[in-house]
């Protein structure tokens, strides 16, 4: 199959073009502007480029809603037969309930999220309306393979480890839940919902595979580095969910599981691979 991917360049990106490539399609890694830039033929689309900075999406919301709702439908009037579109858990706001199925009602509290569920509709509806297959993979956190992105747990308790990063921020007792899962693990998730996706259907399914604690993750840090974690304790958010979990069992049913998500397995990737190892 062919299969354009966008934001093949970035962390996710990579490990997608290459779980791709070992499923023996032929990759095409889109170039420039989603919004402007012309589409090429395919006869898949993995959707992952987008605006990804929660903080950042309250600035400046109309340019979170341009990149990735506008993106996401010039790709759509392209009419790719199967498209798969990276999406958030952060769909989900914040539940009262500890495990979510897709089924869970969405209820996004920033623009980034907001914009995520309008690609997801849009995407639906398309699907709908014709023959195209698709999916949507709700992504909880993923982490390990060299992630460079600070803000990210894991990554951040490992930068800290390592002596790159000053101290780790803790808000709160540190027990509040939420669910880890490996790149390539997702990029496996990728991989298989293109490959099953039905015509005029829309399938979402949620990718995560490890619940852990930030005081979960901190021990690991500890237990697999050798290293102190400094920490800062700050007060806990208001209104923070306690505990996020993925329920993932439409997602096994497809014949997927977890191979490198157990959370020691994600630290020592992290370490091992991470840009801040000395």
């Amino acid at each position: 199959m062919r299969v354009l991917v966008t934001g093949a360049r970035g962390y996710l990106g990579r490990s997608v073009v290459g779980e791709l490539g070992a499923a023996g399609h032929a990759v095409v890694p889109f170039a420039g502007d989603i919004r402007t830039a012309d589409i090429p033929p395919a006869d898949g689309v993995i959707h992952l480029a987008a605006l990804p900075r929660v903080r950042e999406s309250f600035n400046d919301p109309l340019a979170y809603y341009d990149v990735n709702v506008t993106g996401t439908l010039r790709l759509l009037r392209a009419a790719p037969p199967r498209f798969v579109l990276a999406s958030t858990a952060g769909v989900y706001g914040t539940p009262l309930c500890h495990v979510l199925t897709e089924d869970h009602p969405r209820q996004p509290t920033n623009p980034y999220a907001a914009s995520k569920a309008a690609a997801e509709d849009a995407l639906a509806w398309t699907a709908r309306a014709g023959s195209t297959a698709a999916a949507t993979l709700r992504l909880f956190n993923v982490a390990g393979g060299g992630d460079r992105d600070d803000t990210r747990v894991i990554t951040r308790a490992c930068g800290v480890a390592a002596g790159r990063l000053p101290s780790m921020e803790v808000y709160g007792d540190g027990t509040a839940v939420r669910d880890f899962v490996h790149v390539r693990d997702a990029a496996r998730a990728f991989v298989l919902a293109l490959e099953t996706c039905e015509p005029g259907r829309h399938e979402a399914y949620n990718v995560g595979a490890t619940p852990a604690s930030v005081a979960d993750v901190l021990a690991a840090v500890r237990r697999v580095t050798g290293r102190e974690v400094a920490v800062d304790r700050k007060p806990a958010h208001p209104g923070e969910t306690r505990e996020l979990r993925a329920d993932t069992t439409k997602l096994r049913a497809l014949g997927w599981h977890p191979r490198e998500s157990s959370l020691d397995g994600l630290i020592r990737d992290q370490w091992g691979g991470g840009p801040h190892r000395t």
